[in-house]
């Protein structure tokens, strides 16, 4: 079977996103100044091949724990889908 992970990969809510306060002060620059909060992730896609549905969610799962994620500084979600 084929499967389809959409990944979404972001920083820790407790911790600072200089990234998202970059973005958030360019905004503000811009006239944008009804905007209190940005945060910037990541956004992986994940195509892969699996026996069962349960297989795939377990490959996804240590795909992302092991690799994609820096669980110290990040948590990340993930749907997946049979294609």
């Amino acid at each position: 079977m084929k499967f389809v992970a959409e990944i979404d990969v972001m920083p820790r809510p407790e911790l600072l996103d200089p990234q998202g306060k970059a973005v958030l002060l360019g905004l503000e620059h811009l006239g944008l100044d009804q905007v209190d909060n940005v945060r910037i992730g990541k956004h992986i896609t994940l195509n892969l091949e699996a026996e069962t549905e349960e297989i795939a969610r377990e490959k996804v799962e240590k795909a992302c724990s092991k690799l994609l994620a820096n669980l110290i500084m990040e948590s990340y979600t993930f749907e997946l889908k049979q294609i």
